[in-house]
């Protein structure tokens, strides 16, 4: 059996190290910091549990030594030192960070390692990239390749139209630094909040703008190879106006602190979410110009006895399909791997991605 180590006992984590307890296939290991974290997820049954101050990298290799695979749901500015310390015992790396130059930083310390290194495993980054890569392949030429990704509440009481689902730093962080994008087969970068649009799906309209690293590695890979290509953040139309206010006009884009304070104390959690994933290809294919597109709606279901939010059920079942498929020999490769190297069909058919297949 192998045995999985993962970091950071909070909304991914606890349910990561139910999942894998479910298969039956993985000794699952969930460590944190916070003792109270801990004390919650004991309630699972799921892992053994263990303390430990995840900035202390001495600490930490004493703790994943052994393991097989580790499983980073920490903050993004802590994985660094975590795929460091997955480097040095002999693990395979995996995260769901959505933070670029982590990434860039995870690629380099991957290099000639003994394990697989695949960060920005969850949704977006993550699977919205494994679903636009599809796309990708099935066109001759292909000019537009649109990725679209939101986590959003099914039943919206406030005028921001959102709730928070997942990581605070995280979702401030999307709304703040700079977004790549490939215009006329050049990569660039663009602002985040713009590129606004509008688009209804199954009679619900949505509204869209560029946000930060959902786009993943793609740009990289695909970058001379398609005309355009954007990832935009999707949420309720007004939302996006809001936020303009708060970032632009109040200056809190400038005090990241106080709009994490801001948001954490006006903004309840619900778990009664929809995860809206939308890629849309426009391509030539035989001569013919051509269009395709994937779309899931996915909402939360019961896994281990309890009721799991759609943003949990969606990021974790990512980052543990792709770990999965690494450690059962599906996925082959060491150092760096990226999200688009990982085949669709065979991720939907995995016991973990199945999870992307509720719809609707």
């Amino acid at each position: 059996m192998k045995k999985v180590l993962i970091l950071g006992a909070g909304k991914i984590g606890r349910i990561a190290a139910v999942m894998l307890n479910e298969s039956g296939a993985y000794a699952v290991t969930l460590a944190d910091s916070n003792g109270h974290m801990l004390e919650i997820c004991a309630k699972d049954g799921a892992a053994t549990l263990v303390k430990v101050d995840v900035t202390d990298e001495v600490a930490l290799t004493d703790v994943a030594k052994g393991h097989d695979a580790i499983l980073s749901t920490c903050p993004f500015y802590l994985n660094v030192a975590i795929a460091r310390v997955a480097r040095a015992v002999g693990a395979s790396y995996f995260d769901v960070t959505e933070d670029v130059e982590t990434t860039r930083a995870i690629r380099d310390i991957a290099k000639d390692a003994d394990g697989a290194f695949v960060p920005q495993c969850g949704l977006a980054p993550g699977f919205i990239s494994i679903a636009a890569h599809d796309l990708f392949k099935r066109f001759d030429s292909v000019q537009n390749l649109r990725l679209r990704v939101g986590a959003l509440p099914q039943n919206p009481t406030n005028r921001l139209k959102y709730n928070l689902t997942w990581s605070t730093d995280g979702l401030i962080n999307e709304y703040l630094n700079p977004c790549e994008a490939i215009h006329k087969g050049k990569r660039i970068e663009v602002l985040p909040l713009e590129g606004y649009e509008r688009f209804t799906i199954d009679g619900t309209e949505y509204e869209a703008f560029n946000t930060s690293g959902g786009v993943g590695a793609l740009c990289d890979m695909l970058e001379g190879k398609v005309e355009n290509l954007d990832y935009k953040t999707v949420r309720y139309p007004g939302h996006q106006e809001i936020l303009k206010i708060l970032i632009e006009d109040l200056g809190l884009g400038k005090r990241p602190d106080l709009m994490k304070e801001i948001f954490e104390k006006s903004l309840p959690i619900t778990s009664q979410d929809v995860i809206v994933i939308f890629a849309d290809a426009i391509g030539t294919r035989d001569g013919e110009l051509c269009e395709e597109n994937f779309i899931r709606k996915v909402h939360g279901t019961v896994i281990g006895g309890r009721n799991w939010s759609a943003i949990q059920i969606t990021t974790s079942a990512g980052l543990c399909a792709v770990m999965d498929m690494v450690l059962t020999g599906k996925l082959v490769g060491k150092g760096y791997i990226r999200q688009e190297q990982v085949s669709l069909d065979d991720f939907l058919a995995n016991r973990f991605g199945r999870y992307f297949s509720h719809e609707g």
